[in-house]
């Protein structure tokens, strides 16, 4: 059974080459999932500058929602899954469910997804949205709250829960699981 990890930050906070020096660090065949999209300019910008920083052995798959299924899909010999990430699988699902039904949605996606990573380690990349200003805008709100809510639901039921602070992981849940996997394995492999 592999250990759960939620890697939490701010907007370049360090969270995703954080999660991928720890994958690396938990096996070295790992399956990245990829839940943006290029929807503007600006956005296939930084999934390019993303995918250059990962090693060029990782398999990706690309998933707006319905990442368990993606995930199961391409798991194959994968030792390491991370999903990158909770915050835009959380705006997916509320652009396309709506308020009321986003948030039953996404804890399915979750817990989906655990599920299928039972067997292997699991690495979820989150945004922590909810400690600065109160959006004006209803929307805002809505997935800000959807987001809190997501956070707190994958922090109960993984292992480790870390927080990025300007690149600085602070430990929040399971110290001594998180001392293991960082004594473990060489961190990360070469990007492309």
């Amino acid at each position: 059974m592999g250990y759960k990890v939620l890697v939490l930050g701010g907007a370049r906070s360090g969270k995703s080459e954080f999660a991928q020096d720890l994958a690396g660090r938990m096996g070295e065949r790992v399956l990245f999932v990829a839940t943006a999209a290029p929807d503007d300019p600006e956005m296939a910008e930084r999934i390019a500058r993303h995918r250059a920083l990962r090693p060029t052995d990782w398999r990706t798959v690309e998933a707006r929602t319905g990442v368990a299924r993606a995930s199961a899909a391409e798991l194959g010999d994968a030792q390491v899954v991370i999903l990158d990430c909770v915050t835009l699988l959380a705006s997916n699902l509320l652009m396309e469910k709506g308020d009321h039904l986003a948030r039953e949605a996404l804890y399915r996606e979750i817990d989906d997804l655990l599920h299928t990573c039972r067997e292997v380690h699991l690495v979820l990349v989150s945004n922590e949205v909810g400690m600065g200003l109160v959006p004006p805008y209803p929307s805002g709100r809505a997935f800000r709250d959807l987001l809190g809510w997501a956070n707190r639901y994958v922090a109960e039921r993984v292992d480790v829960v870390l927080f990025l602070l300007a690149g600085i992981p602070l430990v929040l849940k399971g110290g001594d699981v998180y001392e293991g996997i960082k004594g473990t394995g060489s961190g990360r492999h070469e990007a492309g």
